[in-house]
């Protein structure tokens, strides 16, 4: 039996959610396709039977909670943020049932223990997670624009990881429909991770306890789902983790209801 069922509803510029399920339990990861996309996403996939517990943010940015007044309208669970995440989004969610924190607390919601992280993006205080459940620890990580050393300690010895694979850098820069400006803030130190940045850090923290990686945020301009998979296979294969599967995701649809397990 799977300790931990993860199900990425959608990754890209135009929405992020996932669905972690476990022991008849889930925890969604952020909300920012609408409401009903949500919902509808959650059916095709078989994920609405385990009781849903909260939504935990990683930052305040509209593609990761675009959905969400909608979706509380419908659920009443709470929402797990930091308190930047908070502030800035209380205004228009008044009404919700707010659980804040400092970035780097730890959060335990029902059999979810999760240890969050500061990580560099332009947002109030956007966060990164390792999230344990039974003996299954997933990493995840969305926007972030470079790699510190606490995200490479926060994500070695996962069995799954969740990481952005954001750009191109060659179809970053040839991209004609976005100003320069818009590209240095996408390639900047609190922007976005480049294929190859994802590679990079996919080689520092890939382990034998590895067994799925999903590419996240993948950029429908500038960027391929090839491209970003080449580069990470490449990553696995120079650190000898060839059995490792990896998932491309997509805004447009969901994702395949991956099991994790911790033993082999």
């Amino acid at each position: 039996m799977a300790e931990v069922i993860l199900t990425v509803l959608g990754s890209g510029s135009r929405g992020n959610s996932l669905h972690l399920e476990h022991g008849g339990a889930a925890l969604l990861v952020d909300a920012g396709l609408s409401a009903k996309q949500l919902e509808a996403r959650m059916e095709e996939a078989g994920a609405t039977a385990a009781e849903l517990l909260g939504v935990i943010l990683t930052h305040e940015h509209g593609d990761h909670t675009a959905g969400l007044r909608t979706f509380l309208k419908k659920r009443k669970i709470p929402v797990f943020a930091s308190h930047g995440t908070k502030d800035a989004l209380e205004p228009e969610l008044a009404t919700a049932e707010w659980r804040s924190f400092e970035a780097g607390a730890l959060v335990e919601i029902g059999g979810f223990r999760i240890e969050t992280f500061p990580v560099p993006h332009d947002a109030a205080e956007p966060i990164g997670m390792r999230v344990s459940a039974g003996k299954v620890k997933v990493g995840l990580i969305s926007d972030l624009g470079f790699v510190t050393r606490l995200v490479v300690e926060r994500l070695k010895g996962c069995h799954a990881l969740v990481l952005e694979s954001n750009y191109d850098e060659a179809m970053l820069r040839e991209e004609e429909k976005r100003p320069w400006s818009v590209k240095q803030r996408i390639s900047a130190r609190h922007g976005h991770l480049s294929n190859g940045a994802a590679a990079k850090l996919v080689e520092e923290v890939a382990g034998p306890e590895l067994r799925e990686l999903f590419l996240g945020h993948i950029s429908e301009d500038c960027n391929r789902p090839e491209l970003a998979k080449r580069a990470i296979e490449e990553a696995l294969r120079k650190s000898g983790r060839k059995g490792v599967r990896v998932h491309e995701t997509s805004a447009e649809r969901v994702g395949e209801r991956v099991e994790i397990h911790a033993g082999k």
